[in-house]
């Protein structure tokens, strides 16, 4: 039967509302401020949606001009040379395991014994000895007169013997331009690799993590406004400074072991080097993005393939390469028209910034380096239904309408 004026009147209104909607709404609106990497601002004179910026940008189309300055905390710290550390061997810690010998005993008090966690050593039956913070040779001295005052050996130069079975993990604080500051364990390592478990007795260990370079990975990794030419250790009342540039750029560098209780700082730049967006010593070897894909081709992410795999990066992914991850490139070509956002956050103000690439220029455009950032961790993709997926949506909703309209018509009629 056909469908009377009134059917018809609603299905055209609902069409042309729909369709109005299939128009690509207004590109996001940022604080100016907020800009952080290269690509992450439509330059001029390009076709990608822009949006407004608010507020004057304080320099030009994010690239800041670099600076530095020393961390003012170091005013309260003694500056020794880097040599004072490099060639010491880092003190003893909690969870440091130790082979020690008493000449003349074999079960009473020689064992393998391990730095409690309030960084004391006591052997069977003897008081405790602060053994934290201390060399191989200050213990074993420290040793050596608490059983000589107790009686138990003679003041014999050999009578104590201490050996170094594995360095356990470092408690230490990571602080500055990381993506993760906070306290971290360096060289922390599973029960797998352990030392002298399996082999049975060793001596000497040397935990390739429980470095400057171990800690910051722990703590996320440098982000690429980082200054590694100028990295600080604090410890106890000193500080060191040291240039782990060679790390990241493949000339001669030299990590540093730490020990429990060092301050680690890495300081900003604040400017972008996108040598330090890859993996490295320093940087993270990859990345978890967040990801949408919720469009007519894919109902959910999981129809999208958008799972684990996906969603971790390698560092120094970029957008486009990301959007491919997602599954919102490619497909038909009547699908091409879509729109992509990228989520992002200025860790050095901690300001958010949100932007909009057109997918398919993005793909096309000879200048996609300038507008194709790098994607850091933790960053959202989400893309969009291009504008056929969207009228054929709006049609399919207004034929669902027409459909719950119709048998109410022939009711009336019937009447």
């Amino acid at each position: 039967m056909p469908f009377s004026l009134n059917t018809r009147l609603l299905a055209c209104a609902a069409i042309g509302s729909l369709l109005s909607a299939c128009v690509a709404g207004p590109a996001p609106a940022n604080l100016a401020s907020s800009v952080y990497a290269p690509g992450q601002v439509a330059w001029d004179g390009s076709d990608q949606p822009q949006g407004d910026w608010i507020t004057e940008a304080p320099v030009a189309r994010g690239a800041p001009t670099c600076s530095w300055q020393a961390p003012r905390e170091l005013d309260t710290y003694r500056r020794v040379a880097p040599a004072s550390l490099l060639d010491r061997t880092p003190p003893l810690g909690a969870g440091d395991r130790l082979e020690i010998t008493v000449l003349g005993d074999t079960d009473r008090l020689t064992g393998t014994y391990v730095i409690a966690g309030d960084g004391t050593v006591a052997l069977r039956g003897q008081s405790p000895v602060e053994a934290s913070g201390l060399s191989i040779a200050q213990l074993t001295r420290a040793l050596r007169s608490q059983l000589v005052s107790e009686n138990l050996v003679r003041p014999l130069q050999n009578a104590v013997r201490v050996s170094l079975i594995e360095n356990a993990g470092a408690s230490v604080s990571v602080g500055g331009a990381v993506f993760q500051p906070g306290a971290v364990r360096a060289g922390e390592r599973d029960p797998e690799s352990r030392i002298g478990l399996k082999e049975g007795a060793v001596s000497g260990d040397d935990n390739v993590s429980r470095t400057i370079a171990g800690a910051i990975r722990a703590a996320g990794g440098v982000r690429p406004d980082a200054d590694v030419q100028r990295i600080y250790v604090l410890r106890g009342e000193t500080y060191a400074e040291f240039d782990l540039s060679g790390l990241v750029h493949g000339w001669s560098s030299r990590d540093v072991a730490i020990a429990s209780g060092d301050r680690i700082i890495v300081p900003s730049r604040t400017c972008f080097d996108a040598d330090l967006v890859r993996p490295t010593p320093l940087t993270a070897p990859g990345i978890r993005v967040y990801m949408s894909n919720l469009t007519r081709s894919a109902g959910n992410n999981a129809g999208a393939a958008i799972g684990h795999q996906t969603t971790s990066l390698p560092y120094g992914t970029r957008l486009l390469q990301g959007l491919v991850a997602a599954n919102c490139v490619g497909g038909s070509y009547m699908q091409s028209d879509r729109r992509a956002v990228l989520i992002s956050r200025n860790p050095i103000n901690g300001q958010s910034i949100v932007i909009e690439r057109d997918i398919e220029k993005l793909v096309r455009g000879a200048n996609r380096d300038a507008l194709n950032p790098y994607l850091m961790p933790g960053d959202a993709i989400a893309c969009y239904d291009s504008r056929w997926t969207n009228f054929r949506e709006a049609v399919g909703l207004v034929a669902d309408a027409v459909n719950t309209v119709t048998p109410a018509i022939l009711l009336d009629n019937a009447l």
